[in-house]
């Protein structure tokens, strides 16, 4: 299987939008908004130009993705950190573990040694039957409910990438609240 890794651009839009609609259609049945789930062209070309999506792709189509929204950025997470967003995988390619991979490379590459994060952020649904128990695994934390008026309660879980420089953030976190 030939399977390489790159920054999506806005040439990349419409097999974009398809990935996120073919991946996020069992959402959408569930009952369960997200926003990737109901997104239109528009949508994702706004989304493309305002954070850093990446993508794994098996030959030449696109199988799988995830978005990084940036602290500063106009949807940051909670906690001053890289927040996962619009994470999805081609069912049709179930059971080849892609967003494991796709969530490994952006780690190591983008997080770690790119941007030196201490930590990353994700949300998910807690009314989701699979999504915290599959985070969880992948090691990251419960941090706290919340409700976006999404019609669902919003669990944040947070992933400590590298402890030293995590135990620094969290002493500069609390320097600036005082």
């Amino acid at each position: 299987m030939n399977l390489h890794f790159r920054q999506l651009t806005l040439d990349d839009r419409h097999s974009y939008l398809s990935l996120m609609l073919h991946a996020y259609a069992p959402i959408r049945e569930m009952g369960i908004h997200f926003d990737a789930a109901t997104a239109d062209l528009a949508q994702v070309s706004q989304h493309l130009q305002q954070h850093g999506v990446y993508g794994l792709f098996v030959g030449d189509r696109l199988a799988s993705s995830l978005t990084l929204r940036y602290p500063w950025g106009p949807l940051p997470g909670p906690f001053g950190l890289p927040h996962i967003g619009w994470f999805g995988s081609d069912p049709d390619f179930q059971g080849q573990q892609l967003g494991r991979k796709m969530l490994a490379w952006v780690e190591q590459h983008i997080l770690r040694d790119q941007f030196k994060a201490p930590a990353v952020s994700l949300g998910t649904a807690v009314s989701h039957p699979w999504l915290k128990e599959m985070y969880l695994q992948r090691g990251f934390q419960p941090m706290h409910e919340t409700d976006l008026g999404k019609g669902h309660i919003t669990l944040y879980m947070k992933k400590i990438l590298d402890a030293a420089l995590h135990t620094q953030w969290l002493a500069r976190q609390k320097q600036e609240i005082r």
